[in-house]
């Protein structure tokens, strides 16, 4: 049983839309395989059965696979294939990652965006994963381990730091930040018992304070000229764009949004850009903006 108190806080922000909207919440989650480039790169070739194969349009190297596929290959000791959310794969690729690029991933863990930047880092940069839980820091160092080679582990930094704090530390100095925040992830809240229990209006209320601070942070520890992709999975407007107008009122003369999307997926929101699973059926939530610094 879904309590009044959490029904009427998100009917009050997504109307009509609302109760489809949590009908979608509690289906199951879709998944795919997105294809590892540095053991694609040892030419250790792996095939699916076609007729098990679902391509992702505009989602290159993401699959669909049916429950009888294995996504467990290995080439040269790295893992072939990263399963994941396909809505998870476009802020990180929204970044817009070059080659020789300085990347910062602020909330990093479980690490599936970090592996595309990684990726798109290619033969030249340095990219700083950072994740403030010691357990969640311990789950990403096993996932970096696992799909990077050597090589780029060596560009690769593992740090435990609040984020909060990051500009105040190194300001002005990457290219490219991604900030996918903590947040409501009600998907998550709805299918385990204990924490619909728990939950309280306030949660999204102090989660989209925790979230201006790393926003404030980012836009500090951000090159001018640089990239900052904010994303969450929550379907709190508390956490998406009322975070973003606020930040649009006190530091607007900073930067601006970046209002041109890099494929046909989502729908736009003010000032960004969301997946919600109720017309993605499987996918996200997953809300991202882009911004560029002056």
């Amino acid at each position: 049983m879904i309590p009044e108190a959490f029904q009427s806080f998100y009917q009050n922000q997504h109307a009509d839309r609302w109760s489809e909207l949590c009908h979608a919440l509690m289906q199951t989650s879709a998944r795919c395989e997105r294809r590892n480039a540095f053991a694609e790169a040892t030419n250790v070739a792996r095939t699916f059965n076609e007729e098990l194969v679902e391509k992702i349009p505009e989602l290159d190297g993401c699959y669909f696979l049916d429950g009888e596929q294995d996504s467990e290959a290995l080439a040269e000791g790295l893992q072939c294939y990263y399963r994941m959310d396909p809505a998870s794969v476009l802020p990180a690729r929204a970044l817009d990652v070059q080659s020789g690029d300085r990347v910062l991933d602020m909330c990093a863990a479980p690490g599936g965006k970090s592996l595309i930047l990684a990726e798109a880092l290619a033969e030249q940069g340095h990219l700083t994963t950072n994740e403030w839980s010691r357990a969640r820091k311990e789950k990403l160092r096993s996932v970096l381990k696992a799909y990077l080679p050597d090589e780029m582990l060596s560009r690769v930094r593992l740090t435990g730091h609040d984020a909060s704090k990051w500009g105040l530390y190194e300001p002005d100095t990457y290219d490219r930040i991604l900030l996918d925040a903590p947040c409501s992830s009600e998907r998550h809240v709805l299918h385990q018992a204990a924490e619909l229990k728990k939950w309280k209006p306030s949660r999204s209320k102090l989660l989209a304070q925790r979230q201006y601070a790393l926003l404030c942070s980012a836009i500090l520890a951000c090159k001018p000229g640089g990239r900052i992709v904010y994303s969450t999975c929550s379907v709190s407007v508390l956490e998406n764009d009322e975070n973003i107008r606020k930040l649009i009122k006190k530091k607007g003369d900073s930067f601006h949004c970046v209002t041109q999307s890099i494929s046909s997926y989502g729908e736009q929101t003010e000032f960004g850009w969301q997946i919600l699973p109720d017309k993605y059926p499987g996918w996200g939530p997953m809300y991202w903006v882009v911004f560029e610094k002056c």
